[in-house]
């Protein structure tokens, strides 16, 4: 259980949330931390080492089950038992139709041709776990740890349209950063949707860490506040929770421009993680929040949510293809653990075996 930030000389400000009463601990989260050698501790929230401990089986038997509309449309092409051209026809169009893009479709094509040619499969089941193969190698570029310590505080933005899940997720990701003992501070940034500072609210009860929020307050004016207020306590991590925008509201996304260069205002070179949150199941549309507010901010990371039910989960390799920024973490779940690392095997394997 984390410990709350130390308190600076002064009085807090009125706004703070007081300390918490201690609450019983958390289950350990699955997520692997390594804590290598620096002036200050830098931590990795990656994914587990296998073999898999029990909590992250279990996350598997959920992403399988989660992905399952999307890899049961790919399965079926290999249910024959002839690797012939209509073969390669019918996984073109199982492809395209999970939302893997006609670049990464055109991509695993030809890769997965070579590597039939390579090792001479004749058996169908050989060519879709040849398929896994072709799959992990296009997603290894979005595995990448998050990595926290190198500044003090690290200061993390997140950002994403209304219904992604954006608010929740930033309540479960504090739930890793606390497991591996990160000290943080969350900013309800979120002024415009009235229920967003009181959900943020709620997600710093069940993980017990401190909240800097005003109740109508301008966007940027609270996370200032907040990181000057994580540098006088000491924090390891400032979290932002930030309206939620579509990329195509230029006014609004100006309005998340400003938040950023304040945010370097009150501390250089912060922010050091732009976080994007999309939904999984906007399949085509959720790449092109990619590139437009990656385009505007320069995303560090996604947090893909919404996983579990969705017939479009092939969209994780468009991404790969086209904007290969970092997958920190992936969700098919409302539950606390159902947010978990992206691991590239585990995601092609959940998909296609």
């Amino acid at each position: 259980m984390p410990t709350p930030c130390a308190q600076p000389a002064e009085p807090s400000p009125p706004e703070l949330k007081p300390e918490l009463k201690p609450a019983p601990p958390l289950a350990p989260a699955p997520a692997a931390v390594a804590i290598a050698a620096a002036e200050a501790p830098v931590v990795e929230i990656a994914a587990a080492p296998a073999p898999a401990p029990e909590p992250r089986r279990s996350w598997m038997d959920k992403l399988r089950q989660g992905l399952r509309k999307t890899g049961s449309s790919i399965a079926q092409v290999f249910t024959g038992t002839q690797i012939d051209d209509e073969l390669y026809e019918e996984l073109e169009a199982a492809l395209l139709m999970a939302d893997t893009g006609v670049k990464a479709t055109e991509f695993l094509l030809a890769d997965l041709k070579q590597r039939v040619k390579d090792t001479k499969a004749t058996d169908p089941g050989a060519v879709r776990a040849l398929l896994v193969e072709s799959l992990t190698a296009l997603l290894k570029p979005l595995e990448r740890a998050l990595v926290v310590g190198q500044h003090k505080p690290t200061v993390m933005m997140v950002v994403g349209v209304n219904g992604a899940g954006k608010t929740t997720s930033i309540g479960k990701l504090t739930r890793h950063l606390a497991e591996a003992d990160q000290k943080v501070l969350l900013a309800a940034a979120d002024t415009f949707r009235a229920a967003a500072r009181e959900q943020l609210s709620v997600w710093a009860d069940r993980t017990q860490v401190q909240i800097i929020s005003q109740e109508g307050g301008d966007p940027a004016s609270v996370t200032f506040d907040a990181v000057n207020a994580g540098r006088a306590r000491g924090c390891d991590v400032v979290l932002a929770d930030t309206a939620g925008r579509l990329p195509t509201q230029l006014h609004l996304m100006e309005e998340l421009k400003k938040i950023k260069r304040v945010i370097t205002k009150a501390q250089a070179e912060a922010p050091h993680e732009v976080l994007l949150v999309v939904d999984g199941n906007t399949g085509q549309n959720a790449l092109s929040q990619v590139k437009s507010f990656d385009d505007a901010l320069g995303l560090t990371g996604l947090i893909v949510t919404k996983l579990d039910g969705t017939a479009k989960g092939g969209v994780l390799a468009a991404i790969a293809r086209e904007r290969a920024i970092p997958v920190y973490f992936i969700g098919v779940g409302e539950k606390l653990e159902d947010l978990q690392t992206f691991n590239a095997r585990e995601f092609a394997q959940a998909l296609l075996e």
